[in-house]
């Protein structure tokens, strides 16, 4: 059975705009995952330690037969190749790459290694306003609708590039 996902994707070290299209390419090239809709991409201030270059965002919509574990292990993987070093203990740090699963059709997760929705999915705005874009009636789990969400109707920082 498909499931729709919702992924969002960052990156704030190289070239990240290669880096997450290139990322976007991988994940559409998985036989178990189809590529739907992306959002544009979005410049944004880092959250946590601010001596650190601006992100790169966007959130893309996909379709998969992969459980969300499975799901996530491929996310890990992709990261992984692109660079990504996770250090123990550093939180909100720079990357080359990020890649986050926000929602995975109407399920709500809460394992060791995996939280969906998203934790941060409701306070971000650079995942709530490229999420938006592509999906404006989107409802979480719960039914509450995340255009109706207070970082949703408030004046943005995020700047569309």
């Amino acid at each position: 059975m498909m499931v729709r996902a919702y992924i969002g994707l960052g990156s704030n070290l190289g070239d990240s705009l290669s880096t997450l299209q290139a990322a976007l390419n991988r994940l559409h090239q998985h036989a178990n995952i189809s590529l739907h809709k992306t959002s544009s991409f979005y410049r944004s201030k880092p959250v946590g330690p601010q001596d650190q270059p601006d992100y790169i965002n966007a959130v893309a919509e996909l379709e998969t037969d992969l459980s969300a574990v499975h799901l996530l292990k491929v996310l890990l993987a992709v990261e992984q190749d692109y660079g990504r070093v996770r250090e123990a203990g550093l939180r909100w740090g720079p990357r080359t790459l990020d890649l986050d699963l926000l929602l995975y059709g109407n399920e709500t997760i809460d394992l060791p290694q995996l939280r969906v929705p998203h934790p941060f999915l409701t306070e971000r705005e650079f995942v709530l306003i490229p999420l938006l874009e592509i999906a404006p009636d989107l409802c979480l789990p719960q039914g509450e609708r995340l255009s109706d969400l207070p970082v949703a109707t408030a004046p943005h920082q995020l700047q569309k590039l």
